[in-house]
């Protein structure tokens, strides 16, 4: 699994992460392939049924989503949301 990290929006909201929220994100990619995106209860991929082209969330941390895509076998990270809700109003 690759991940795309390079978007404006989502640097913007990774760089201004408190110091425990960045290293539990980092934490967190080390472990992800997509068998745990898909299939780990705690991830909690769910599809945000309002947008187009199609975009998901996925858990963090307990308080922390990402918005991502996917593109064949990279996911791109569009933002970050360390109020799960807002990861919605897209």
């Amino acid at each position: 699994m690759k991940f795309d990290l390079n978007d404006e929006g989502f640097q913007k909201d990774l760089l201004a992460l408190e110091k425990v929220d960045l290293l539990a994100f980092f934490k967190t990619l080390r472990k992800l392939s997509w068998q745990e995106v898909y299939g780990d209860n705690g991830l909690k991929w769910e599809a945000i049924k309002s947008s187009d082209p199609p975009l998901y969330t996925i858990r963090i941390t307990q308080k922390c989503r990402a918005v991502v895509k996917r593109n064949d076998d990279e996911l791109s990270f569009v933002s970050l949301h360390p109020d799960h809700d807002s990861a919605y109003k897209r």
